[in-house]
């Protein structure tokens, strides 16, 4: 068993929503992804790092998440900026279940276990992308911090890794509250997506304060879930 990450699906199979017109790696990107997830296995686990499906409400998402039930492994999910479908925990494990979506699990307020010792955490994260400390920004990063305190605290002493939608370190920018509860808890490594085409050139990459940062955007992993363990 082995643990993979990738985010980014940006899938829209049941709309007309073609991902090429950011750049031509996106060409064929649904193909790519296919492609990609065939060096998994039915024992393995990968981890969708947010922005999954255009779709704006669960009914819309059915193809896409028919599409990523049938990849290899089992899924874990997140959610992104762009998950308008997202909803409450309860309804989408309702929406799975009807529609006999089996290998697709959600990431949000709890941690998974992996293997003997290690553990799934995450949320979707914040950065200050659109605005710079406005009461409305506090608000968002205060929830993202206790999101992402509680499933750290989830884990209990399993080692930890953590998954986000936004990335907590990218060119000149830190996000210190994320960035000190990495340091609190010990994390083992911070996988997130979010950066795409030339915003890929300020990913952060490598080691920042003993906590390893990996980019998984799906245009920055060549559209082939990376692998973490």
């Amino acid at each position: 068993m082995s643990l993979y990450a990738i985010g980014d699906l940006h899938l829209s199979l049941s709309a007309d929503k073609p991902m090429d017109v950011f750049g031509p790696r996106w060409k064929d990107h649904v193909e790519k992804l296919r492609a990609g997830f065939r060096a998994l296995t039915e024992e393995d686990v990968c981890v969708l790092c947010g922005d999954s499906s255009w779709a704006m409400d669960l009914d819309g998402a059915l193809e896409d998440f028919r599409f990523i039930d049938a990849l290899p492994g089992r899924k874990i999910i997140l959610k992104g900026n762009h998950d308008y479908w997202w909803t409450s925990g309860a309804k989408m494990n309702a929406f799975f279940e009807k529609n006999g979506i089996s290998t697709v699990s959600i990431l949000h307020n709890n941690a998974w276990p992996y293997g003997d010792s290690a553990a799934i955490c995450g949320t979707k994260g914040w950065f200050y992308e659109q605005s710079r400390g406005t009461e409305h920004d506090k608000k968002l990063i205060a929830r993202e911090i206790l999101r992402l305190e509680a499933s750290l605290k989830a884990a209990g002493e399993r080692d930890k890794y953590v998954f986000l939608h936004y990335p907590p370190k990218y060119g000149g920018y830190a996000c210190r509250e994320i960035l000190d509860l990495f340091r609190s808890y010990d994390v083992k490594t911070c996988c997130s997506g979010h950066l795409h085409a030339d915003s890929l050139r300020m990913a952060f990459n490598g080691w920042y304060e003993n906590t390893r940062h990996i980019c998984v955007s799906a245009d920055a992993v060549d559209f082939r879930p990376c692998k973490i363990l």
